[in-house]
């Protein structure tokens, strides 16, 4: 079951959780689960801290900007390590120019030494040194779930990532992703497969890149392929031998920037709660759906989502 919430000034946090104490020391994690209910004369025990680790979008329908919406909007605290810099409005990217390496390695470090994140999302990764030296950072940090978003290409067809990257996605972040959330164009590159048209064969390519997963020592990979982009938006969960589909409905509109963001970092902010994964997965795509239902244009391309849609003050 998700998490309960209560309300402090309209906004939603979650009571203590001991799942956000992951990545802590015992002593740290103690001190949470001690941590003041809401109700007592003390102040409210803190939401538990996701961080996205993604690229800077101005338009703020994509990357870290949309990421730390969609986290407050979930119930979580929101960090983020900028990736890559980009020039792009809702109506496309002109530009990406990475972040230096060693200033992202720097500020994750940064972070890491003050915070505990009880789930990481990472999206844009740019370049290459960048997407090797983040998934050996998280190599050192295996109790942190980590939902990866394989941003590969913009909506608008310009490169996210170097085309030497795709060898670190299948070598150095499939051994160690929690969590992989590929769209159907996505898990076809990822696959070197076709992109599917089908269920079965959506299936097929789905157990493929778990196969993928588990020959470089990661059998417990668990993949959402979002059908957003399908005639019918149904998302596949595979976990283990099991896939597990969830029925989508087409929402008419044309504020679809961003929507792999929002369901990844949603997914993510679940986790964190503390949700089992079939139950993160459903409001993941529930958040999403509601997002674009309740969108509104923006721009003269493709707008954002509505990221608080559940919010009674937006």
């Amino acid at each position: 079951m998700g998490a309960s919430y209560y309300s402090s000034g309209g906004y939603l946090f979650p009571p203590s959780n001991p799942l956000s104490a992951q990545g802590c020391s015992n002593a740290e994690a103690t001190e949470r689960s001690l941590a003041s209910t809401p109700g007592s004369n003390s102040s409210p025990s803190s939401p538990p801290i996701v961080l996205s680790i993604a690229g800077y979008d101005p338009s703020a329908g994509a990357g870290v900007l949309a990421d730390l919406k969609t986290f407050a909007a979930v119930g979580v605290y929101g960090m983020a390590c900028i990736t890559a810099l980009t020039v792009q409005s809702t109506q496309g990217v002109r530009r990406v120019v990475g972040v230096d390496t060693g200033i992202v390695i720097e500020t994750l470090d940064c972070l890491a030494e003050d915070a505990c994140f009880s789930s990481i999302k990472v999206g844009m990764l740019a370049y290459v040194t960048i997407a090797q030296a983040v998934a050996d950072w998280l190599g050192q940090r295996q109790e942190i779930p980590v939902v990866l978003d394989p941003i590969i290409k913009s909506s608008s067809g310009k490169d996210l990532l170097e085309s030497d990257g795709l060898d670190v996605l299948r070598d150095a972040w499939l051994p160690r992703a929690d969590w992989i959330t590929p769209n159907l164009a996505e898990l076809a590159i990822l696959t070197e497969t076709a992109v599917p048209t089908t269920g079965p064969e959506t299936e097929e390519a789905a157990h493929r890149l778990q196969q993928m997963a588990a020959q470089r020592g990661n059998a417990e990979l668990k993949i959402v392929v979002t059908g957003g982009h399908a005639d019918a938006p149904n998302d596949l969960l595979l976990m283990g031998n099991e896939c597990l589909w969830y029925p989508g409905e087409r929402i008419h509109t044309t504020s679809t920037h961003g929507t792999g963001c929002a369901f990844s970092s949603a997914l993510a902010a679940r986790i964190a709660l503390g949700d089992e994964a079939m139950t993160a997965v459903k409001a993941a795509k529930e958040y999403v759906t509601g997002a674009l239902r309740y969108s509104y244009p923006l721009g003269n391309g493709k707008g954002p989502l509505n990221h608080f849609w559940q919010s009674t003050f937006v």
